[in-house]
């Protein structure tokens, strides 16, 4: 749970809401009669999955968030981003630039003249992108 503080024209109180909205993370041993169970709990719709097999958050992962959560860090959701895909810089001297976001040791942004088949890269580190 995240906590965000709302804020009303008499009052602000600290409200507690789900940091993945519309997620649920279950630890369980998976049989079909476990599954089964899961699936006719009011309000779960479905597993994630990879083809056919339930897809597990690794325990390291669900740990390091419980753990930041606790420090009580700032943090906010922020597009899941991967390497490859098509983003914008939002802000800054760069604002609406568009490219390819490429990691090879550093953040850069490879900004591609598809007619003419070339291509530049620059530095993005520290500039917030946006998923196109």
């Amino acid at each position: 749970m995240l906590e965000e503080i709302h804020r009303w024209s008499d009052r602000q109180r600290a409200i507690s809401i789900p940091l993945f909205s519309g997620y649920a993370f279950v630890h369980l041993e998976l049989s079909s009669a476990r599954r089964l169970e899961l699936l006719r709990t009011e309000g779960v719709i479905g597993l994630i999955t990879f083809g056919a097999a339930a897809t597990p958050v690794p325990a390291k992962q669900i740990a390091d968030l419980q753990w930041l959560l606790s420090k009580k860090v700032p943090c906010s959701l922020h597009p899941f981003l991967k390497v490859g895909q098509k983003v914008r810089i939002r802000g800054g001297c760069l604002d609406g630039l568009e490219g390819i976001l490429e990691q090879s040791g550093e953040k850069n942004l490879v900004i591609s003249i598809e007619s003419i088949e070339r291509s530049v890269a620059i530095r993005i580190e520290g500039y917030e992108l946006e998923l196109i």
